[in-house]
């Protein structure tokens, strides 16, 4: 008999008041990526989980709502071919933002750098100068994200941690490529 499912987090849960957790295979699913990518990202300390860290064997990565919006604003930038290097830089200026801050952030980058802007003035400006060639709004990121856990599970924070529970790495089919989504949704009408 399967229990009732949760509706999910609140969307004040969801903005990063630190009450909930996502575990990795959750984290990979609401962003896009593979469980390797995820795993990798982790131990190079390009996105660290902020609510838990793996502490050995049996034990599981727990991330904030804040961290999968970064985890997206990464893949996004290895998409459009922007160098690890510099995006580890462009992630070091994010780290210290708060949710609400991240959301008035878009970041513009050429390819080889990313620039933070926080007006719209500042993209134009930047845009008229030469600069960018894509931006990525993080309250876009902030809001696919929102849109992408509504069906997903959440941990409450101070939940002990389930040591029988399997750390199962996404099937390749269930990350769908976001660009490819697109594409049809353009081509249905």
């Amino acid at each position: 008999m399967h229990e009732p499912r949760d509706p999910g987090p609140s969307a004040e849960q969801q903005a990063g008041d630190g009450e909930v957790g996502y575990r990795g295979v959750t984290a990979c699913s609401a962003v896009g990526i593979s469980y390797r990518q995820l795993d990798y990202w982790a131990r190079t300390a390009l996105v660290v989980p902020s609510v838990r860290d793996a502490s050995g064997s049996g034990t599981s990565r727990l991330y904030s709502f804040r961290d999968l919006v970064v985890l997206k604003v990464v893949k996004r930038l290895l998409d459009a071919g922007v160098s690890l290097q510099n995006i580890r830089k462009a992630i070091e200026a994010l780290r210290s933002r708060g949710v609400d801050d991240l959301a008035g952030i878009t970041l513009i980058s050429d390819g080889t750098t990313v620039y933070e802007c926080r007006s719209p003035e500042e993209v134009v400006d930047l845009l008229q100068g030469g600069q960018g060639v894509f931006g990525i709004a993080i309250g876009g990121a902030f809001k696919e994200i929102q849109g992408s856990l509504s069906h997903l599970p959440a941990e409450p924070v101070g939940a002990p941690e389930r040591e029988d529970a399997p750390v199962v790495e996404p099937e390749a089919d269930s990350v769908g490529d976001e660009l490819a989504a697109r594409r049809a949704r353009r081509r249905a009408g």
